[in-house]
């Protein structure tokens, strides 16, 4: 670990409440380059939402943009362009986590586990996922699932296969869990109305619950993040500040404690506020023009 990783780790959470504005957006600038170990792909541009063909150009574009700042991508579906993602990721030397996209439509799901195993078979995946939030979302049976992850294990051996959900969802559902070969945990102080002062444990005890249920398989928190605009929920704040905060909190800790995380998001995603209200728009670190959200000057920061 070099002495600048080192210096930055040793700021405590509780330092970020007595900096100023410049001083936090500075500790941003650092923490950010000094780099992720994931991030989450927002490929969507304005006026683009999920069905919609992705291009090739557009991908390539954001992930030049995200290059520079993370080891790893995660990628949401197999079909409509997202099989470019992780194409081009490898490309541009980043891995990959890839998922198939599962929902309550039979003909898409096949489409998706297919695509999956092909980009796996031909060397573009390091880890697969076979669905994201399937079960809180109530689109399949828990049987259904787990034919899914079963059959792609089946066909993918390469590379460990896992199922992304919200991290109780671990200790609830046992034989999911003893499906998958890595529990890949969706971890969100902000969506169960904690404050950002105590927004680090609340996520540790997360994570800690799924390493519980996890007995012994590997965790990767596969989703966290902090909105910087919207409306609040319980004791949570959206605010440009909080965001900052929550991001520079999370990168310490996994570092220190070698947690291995994919932030969200890379990009502000307007289609996404109808799903989530309003605070579904900004969860990125750029914003929908791909602009730099938590920093005026981006001298220091690679490009």
């Amino acid at each position: 670990m070099s002495y600048r990783a080192d210096k930055i780790m040793s700021l405590s959470g509780a330092n970020l409440n007595d900096k100023t504005s410049k001083g936090l957006e500075n500790l941003f600038k650092r923490v950010l380059k000094n780099g992720m170990h994931g991030i989450c792909s927002s490929p969507y541009e304005e006026g683009q939402e999920p069905g919609d063909q992705l291009t090739e150009k557009q991908i390539r574009r954001r992930l030049k943009i995200i290059k520079p700042y993370t080891k790893w991508v995660r990628s949401f579906s197999c079909t409509d362009g997202n099989e470019l993602i992780p194409k081009i990721a490898k490309e541009f030397g980043i891995k990959t986590l890839v998922g198939a996209w599962l929902g309550d439509d039979a003909e898409i799901n096949k489409r998706e586990i297919e695509g999956l195993k092909q980009l796996a078979n031909n060397g573009y995946v390091d880890i697969a996922a076979v669905g994201n939030e399937v079960m809180y979302r109530g689109d399949l049976s828990e049987e259904e699932l787990l034919d899914f992850i079963y059959d792609v294990k089946k066909e993918i051996t390469n590379v460990p296969v896992g199922y992304v959900d919200a991290y109780y969802e671990f200790t609830k559902r046992p034989k999911i869990t003893e499906a998958c070969d890595v529990i890949l945990a969706n971890c969100y102080p902000y969506w169960e109305g904690c404050s950002i002062e105590y927004s680090l444990i609340y996520m540790k005890d997360m994570y800690n619950q799924a390493v519980k249920a996890a007995n012994g398989k590997k965790v990767i928190i596969t989703e966290t993040g902090w909105p910087s605009e919207g409306e609040g929920l319980g004791g949570a704040f959206p605010s440009t500040a909080n965001a900052m905060k929550y991001f520079i909190n999370a990168q310490l800790w996994s570092k220190e404690d070698a947690i291995e995380i994919f932030y969200f998001s890379s990009f502000d995603e307007s289609w996404k506020v109808g799903n989530e209200g309003d605070v579904g728009a900004f969860w990125g670190l750029w914003d929908k023009n791909e602009k730099p959200k938590f920093y005026r000057n981006p001298i220091g920061i690679r490009k």
